[in-house]
């Protein structure tokens, strides 16, 4: 039998996901909106058109038959004033529910994404990206959670006083005692921990602390992409136990070894910029070694594939990472993620197992954090 073409493959998964909700782990759509208008001007910035500037609004998300998405209140770990730009953050993913109710469902539990696609939406969930925002205390965690928080990343790119982060200078072998009762505190509200960004050794200790299933919404593979970010295969090893989930990423430079060795001349050792003009680093770097070399869909579906055998099918998701920022050929907007999943279907992906891949895995990790806080409150 002859193997399918791309395009055969294309319609194919078009069909797929409009049977099949897709739930994306990761989009930091808030953040770009926020920095592209004053204030998180949502109507100034206009969801309802394409923004060819940057990857995500509603046409491409229609296009992209986007099911659900966690959206990012990404919060810089140097702001002057973190515990209210996160509560701007998820102000602002409230506001763009409330001024788009045709499009956007707001999403509280695992169910709702059925009911989103019930309705014909996209089930919102609201995620906080960095802990930050708490300065030290648990309250204000609860607070989150009231506002719709469903997930937490421990950390960003720094390392803060209660968690080592995965791209900043280690402080505490992991995580602190405070560290440890956050993750306890979100396994007690039913908040999912998210442990993207956060260190290989404070990875293993909150898989310790847990009692709840945990996330990791946007990462690759560290046996094929040395970069911190990426997920140890000793981690990858214990999700099945845990019940957690991983979610293969779109960032160019977890997804390709030739792009994070090219990156090494403008980044420090923990894969962020050197000080100095951003451009003009990279100008000088391009005119001495060449062009850096781009990332491809087919290498963010390698590393699916390789995370998927190290943790199992029923422990990998999607998490975009979507950020306005560089992405792999073939991945460019929400709009191609029929693609991504064409291409695991010309790989011999049954259906089955995408439609785990797809938003099945992560449906049952949610369920799981909710049982876990229903018996601590029973």
């Amino acid at each position: 039998m002859a193997r399918p073409s791309r395009k055969d493959a294309l319609t194919r998964a078009r069909a797929f996901l409009e049977r099949v909700p897709l739930l994306d782990g990761h989009n930091d759509l808030p953040y770009v909106v926020r920095h592209a208008s004053p204030q998180g001007d949502l109507a100034g910035y206009d969801l309802t058109r394409v923004h060819q500037e940057t990857d995500t609004d509603i046409p491409r998300l229609k296009e992209g038959r986007l099911g659900g998405q966690f959206w990012a209140a990404f919060v810089p770990t140097d702001v002057a004033d973190p515990c209210r730009f996160t509560f701007e953050q998820i102000a602002l993913i409230r506001r763009m529910n409330a001024l788009h109710p045709e499009v956007f469902h707001p999403a509280f539990r695992a169910s709702d994404l059925a009911r989103a696609r019930r309705l014909g939406k996209i089930a919102s969930f609201i995620a906080v990206e960095s802990s930050v925002g708490l300065a030290g205390s648990l309250e204000l965690l609860e607070l989150w959670h009231a506002l719709g928080v469903r997930y937490l990343t421990l950390c960003h790119n720094e390392t803060l006083d209660w968690i080592d982060s995965a791209t900043d200078a280690p402080r505490h072998g992991g995580m602190t005692d405070f560290g440890r009762d956050l993750v306890r505190a979100c396994n007690r509200l039913g908040i999912l921990v998210d442990l993207s960004h956060t260190s290989h050794q404070a990875q293993m200790q909150a898989l310790d602390v847990s009692a709840a299933p945990v996330a990791i919404t946007h990462a690759n593979a560290f046996a094929m992409v040395d970069h911190p970010r990426n997920v140890a295969d000793a981690v990858l090893a214990r999700m099945k136990a845990n019940g957690g989930i991983v979610c293969a990423t779109f960032v160019p430079t977890f997804s390709n070894q030739a792009t994070r060795d090219w990156l090494r001349g403008v980044c420090d050792e923990w894969g962020k910029g050197l000080p100095g003009n951003r451009w003009e680093l990279f100008a000088a770097h391009e005119a001495a070694v060449g062009p850096c070399p781009h990332a491809t869909l087919t290498q963010v579906a390698d590393h699916l594939e390789y995370m998927a055998g190290k943790a199992g099918v029923a422990h990998i998701g999607i998490g975009s990472d979507f950020y306005g920022g560089h992405v792999p050929e073939g991945l460019e907007s929400v709009a191609r993620f029929p693609d991504f999943i064409a291409e695991l279907m010309l790989r011999g992906w049954s259906e089955t197992n995408l439609a785990r891949i797809a938003s099945g895995n992560f449906l049952r990790v949610l369920r799981g954090v909710e049982k876990v806080a229903r018996q601590g409150t029973d």
